[in-house]
């Protein structure tokens, strides 16, 4: 979705990174989680040296709570994100844990790492993006693009207003049967169903290119950014060819996409290793900056 973002927002994703990982360790929760009634609860304790499946362990927690715990969502258009009972959302709410990041004079709140990994690996499993090559990766890559994890409000071009943390119009939220694209939960899931629409969209108009197997993904990819970022009209004109031809919001868009699939994928590295110091969230927002930099 093109829209009008000051210049300094496009770097409060990777500031954001360094202050999440130094507020989890302090153990500081901001005092509300802006434009959603969300519960700031800690996670629940992991053993020490114990590698657990942070969706799995929300599915396993409804479950014990005899609260029935849909399945994955299979197509993009068969289902709101909803449609998964209340008692798997609320309890993936309460295991967020949000900081406080600057953008520009602002100071806004954002989920901290561990946070984003669980909302872009719960939306990626319940809306099957593996069907499509997808996987929790380009969510996070996609929020980053949207907001870099920043829940706000924006608007596009056209004065259209954008919500939330996924960035959707009112009209796209319908549509997904989004009833408050203020809510990260709702939205993030919705954007994951929003994103396999996009991907099959994406491998049409990729059909008949000659394109190597690496190609075709990236391809695939530059697809779902220009499906999520344009109108219909505007989105047709693409070809999988003709990436210079795009406007230069949309050509951002990929390129910070890109940028938040490394950020992921580094994230991930940090977070397997146990490995949540200030030095590494430093490190981390150094590659990360230094990645988006490149494209």
């Amino acid at each position: 979705m093109t829209r009008r973002w000051p210049a300094y927002s496009a770097i409060a994703g990777f500031s954001t990174v360094a202050l999440a990982c130094l507020f989890t360790l302090g153990g500081q929760h901001a005092p509300r989680v802006p434009d959603a009634t969300v519960q700031l609860q800690a996670p629940a304790p992991v053993p020490a040296g114990e590698q657990v499946d942070p969706v799995q362990a929300v599915e396993e927690a409804v479950a014990a709570q005899a609260l029935p715990v849909a399945p994955a969502v299979t197509t993009a258009r068969a289902a709101s994100p909803l449609t998964a009972d209340a008692g798997y959302y609320s309890r993936l709410r309460a295991r967020l844990r949000w900081v406080q990041t600057r953008v520009g004079g602002d100071v806004l709140l954002t989920p901290d790492l561990g946070s984003r990994m669980l909302l872009a690996k719960s939306a990626a499993r319940r809306a099957g993006l593996n069907e499509v090559g997808l996987s929790f990766k380009d969510v996070y890559g996609i929020i980053n693009a949207e907001t870099s994890w920043v829940p706000r409000s924006g608007a596009s071009k056209d004065g259209t207003p954008n919500l939330g943390i996924a960035q959707f119009e009112p009209a796209t939220a319908k549509a997904l049967g989004v009833r408050n694209p203020h809510d990260p939960v709702e939205a993030v899931h919705a954007a994951a169903l929003h994103m396999k629409e996009a991907a099959r969209w994406s491998a049409e108009r990729l059909e008949g290119l000659e394109l190597g197997t690496a190609e075709r993904a990236e391809k695939l990819r530059e697809g779902v950014s220009v499906f999520y970022n344009l109108s219909t009209r505007g989105r047709n004109r693409w070809n999988g060819k003709n990436l210079n031809q795009l406007p230069r919001e949309t050509q951002r868009h990929i390129a910070n996409t890109r940028a938040g699939v490394r950020e992921a994928a580094l994230i991930e590295a940090q977070l397997l290793a146990g490995n949540t110091t200030g030095e590494a969230a430093g490190r981390l927002v150094a590659v990360a900056a230094a990645s988006q930099s490149g494209d």
